[in-house]
Parts: structure tokens; sequence; C-alpha cells
């Protein structure tokens, strides 16, 4: 039984890293494409950006917790497929977009198709055991800390001797090439008679969340979790335009940024995971991990020459032993028939705040960047990020009070 179970989670991570690695290889020229179509200024292309994440959110608002409850009635493997193929066909768009209004055309479609994440969630849960399934969700932060160094090195490559729209072509292939490996070589992970039947009354966000109130630690943990999440747009949406704008980034600097990021969680979550979870067990790594992501975007708040940013990654990485603690949590205490819509609910929720991340701190940096501001301080998203997880870690402490974890069935 456990070798079966470690090539399925071979399969997974193999999956999420192409997958990560076509995100990341846009991630340097995406303000660039922006500039280029819409001739705006660097304040005025990041909120465009924002906009952007934001119309990709709304679908995932919308259509997350449809795609979970369906990975719950068909199997995880067909969903994680056309989510593939949709990413894919987002590249396409952005690689070939004449204008603004394309740009939203790919965002949207993505959005309506993307559950890659969703799914790879719930399928980690299937084949994992209560005491390995901190350290196997640790995996998904692998494949992203592992996608993020190889893409954005290889798209400011990319860029740099064939354009701007080369990386996006890049991304696509490598999406599609992950779709055909999907298709021949990903086994399926939920058991027939672990299947449920579709409901629609239960297939959004809402929906799913009242029907989990039956299991009172994780609706406090999710509450958490969505702090968590908008706070971590302070770095996900204005990174590039951040240290651009501050240190004169060149895009080359900004991949290799986000490649250090990717070295510090990779190993992080691919390789401290387990030590951690011996050494302060699940709730002490949600509470230091939250910590230390206060820590790591108040120094970036505060940073005065590019080379502290590069320093200020490695406590900002240690945060990441929180999320798979947390995931843990919450997929324990739930049976396998429901884990898509675990999934597929926390997505949902996680897109909710990919509406609300995206332009608050975007929004922030653009106001605080602009020549009529009354303060010049492009660090605003940073600190705005470190009082939100600070809010989270009290959520945190009070909502796991009532966690009492649950044996195996």
């Amino acid at each position: 039984m456990t070798e079966p179970k470690n090539k399925a989670m071979l399969f997974i991570f193999i999956t999420l890293l192409i997958d990560c690695t076509g995100i990341g290889i846009i991630i340097p020229i995406m303000p660039t494409l922006i500039q280029s179509l819409s001739g705006a200024s660097m304040s005025k292309a990041a909120s465009i950006g924002g906009w952007l994440t934001i119309s990709y959110a709304i679908m995932q608002f919308f259509f997350s917790p449809i795609l979970g409850g369906l990975s719950d009635k068909y199997g995880r493997r067909p969903i994680l497929l056309i989510s593939l193929f949709g990413l894919g066909v987002d590249f396409l768009f952005l690689a070939l977009a004449p204008s603004i209004f394309w740009l939203f055309i790919g965002r949207i479609f993505a959005g309506i198709c993307g559950a890659s994440f969703t799914t790879a969630s719930a399928y980690i849960a299937d084949v994992s055991t209560p005491e390995k399934r901190a350290q196997n969700f640790g995996m998904i932060g692998a494949a992203f800390g592992l996608g993020f160094i190889i893409g954005p090195i290889l798209g400011s490559g990319v860029d740099y001797f064939l354009g701007v729209r080369a990386p996006f072509i890049a991304a696509a292939i490598l999406s599609l090439i992950n779709f055909l490996y999907g298709y021949f070589v990903l086994p399926e992970s939920l058991k027939k008679e672990n299947r449920r039947a579709f409901d629609w009354k239960r297939a959004n966000a809402f929906g799913s969340l009242k029907h989990l109130k039956r299991y009172p630690a994780i609706l406090g943990l999710i509450f958490s979790m969505t702090l968590i999440y908008i706070a971590g747009h302070a770095a996900q949406s204005t990174w590039t335009f951040y240290t651009e704008e501050k240190f004169h980034w060149t895009k080359l600097w900004v991949g290799i940024s986000i490649s250090f990021v990717g070295v510090s969680v990779a190993i992080v979550q691919g390789g401290l995971i387990k030590s951690t979870m011996k050494w302060f067990g699940q709730k002490g790594s949600v509470y230091i991990g939250l910590c230390f992501y206060i820590i790591g975007f108040i120094l970036f708040a505060f940073a005065s020459q590019g080379w502290m940013m590069f320093a200020f990654m490695i406590p900002y990485a240690f945060g990441g032993i929180a999320g798979p603690s947390m995931q843990s949590i919450a997929t324990g205490q739930v049976p396998p028939n429901e884990q898509g819509e675990l999934q597929g609910a926390i997505t949902s929720l996680m897109s909710l705040t990919s509406i609300i991340g995206p332009l608050l701190m975007t929004e922030l940096f653009s106001y605080f960047t602009d020549e009529k501001a009354p303060v010049y301080f492009p660090g605003a998203p940073f600190l705005m990020g470190a009082i939100l997880t600070a809010f989270s870690v009290t959520i945190a402490i009070i909502s796991l009070r009532k966690y009492q974890p649950v044996s195996a069935s």
C-alpha cells in the first residue's frame, strides 16, 4: 500500500511543479507586458495588474466549489486535467493578446477552469495517512518553491533573448505538457465507495461553509487562513512593482529574487516540515509560522537596500511551516467524500481574498508611490500584511482551543 501512495505523491508533485514553473515564468514579465499594451506608468500598471488578478479570482470564487464538488463525485483526475488544460489556454491568450481586453479574457477563462491546487490538495488528503498529512501538504509548498526557482529565471532569460511574449508561449507549452503528463500518468485517488452525489446547494463557498459548520475547529481556522491569504498579496501582487520602484531592479533581478524565495520555500516546506512537526506539533507550527510571517512583512516594508530583500526572505520563508499544519488539521476533521468540498470551499475563499488582496495591496502601493501621496512609502502593503497576520494569529489561537485530533477511520 505504501509504494502506490508514494508513487501517487510523486505524480502529484511533478504535476504541481510543472504548473508552478509555468506561473513563475510570467511573473517578472507581466508588468512589462501591461505597460507595452497600455502605455501606462508603473503605478498605473500595478493597478491594472491588480484588476487582472481580481478577474481571475472572481471566476475562481464561483467555480472552485463546483469543481471541488464534481471531484467528490467523478474523482480528482478529470477535474485536474480540465484545470491544467485551461491554464495552458490562458497562457496562449496572454502570449497573443493584442490589447489589455484580451488579457482579461484569458484570465477569466483560466479562473473558470482553474482548480489545480484545489484538486491536488484533495488528492493529497485522499492518499495521506494522518501522521504524514502535514508533511505531504508541505510538498505543495516545495513544488511551489521549486517552480519559482526555475520559472522566473527561465522567464527572464527567454524574455532577454526572445522578447516579452516568448515567456508566455513557454509557459503555455509547459502547461500543455503537464496536461499530457497527467492524462497518461496520473492515477485516480478517490475510490468509488468514497464518492458522493453532487449537490448544487453545497456547490458554492457559503453552502460549503454552512455544511462544514459540523466541524467547529475548521471554521475559525479557515477565517484565520483567509486573513493570511489577503496578507500574502502584499508580496504576491506587489513584489515586482515594489522592487522595481524602490530598488530599480531589472526583470533579471526580479526573477532571481523570486527564485530565491522559491529556494527558501522549497527548503522549509520540502525539508523541514517533518522536523518542525516533531518539535512544535501541529498547533505550535501554526503559531510559530504566523509569527515568522509578521517578522518578514515588517522587514520587507522597511528595507532600505536591495540586498536586504534577500536576507529578509529567510524569516518570511519560515512562515511556511504554518500552512501545511493548518491544512492537515482541517483535512483531518472531514471524511474522504467531503475532501473535495472542503478544498473547494478553501479555494473559493482564497479566490475571494484574491479579489480583496490585490485590490487592497496594489492600490496601497499605487497611492503611496503617486506624486500626490502625502508620504512616499512603497512598503505600505507589507505593513498591512503584518497587521492582518497579527489578527490571524489571534483567531488561530482561539479556534484551535476547540481542536481535538481525530483518529483515522
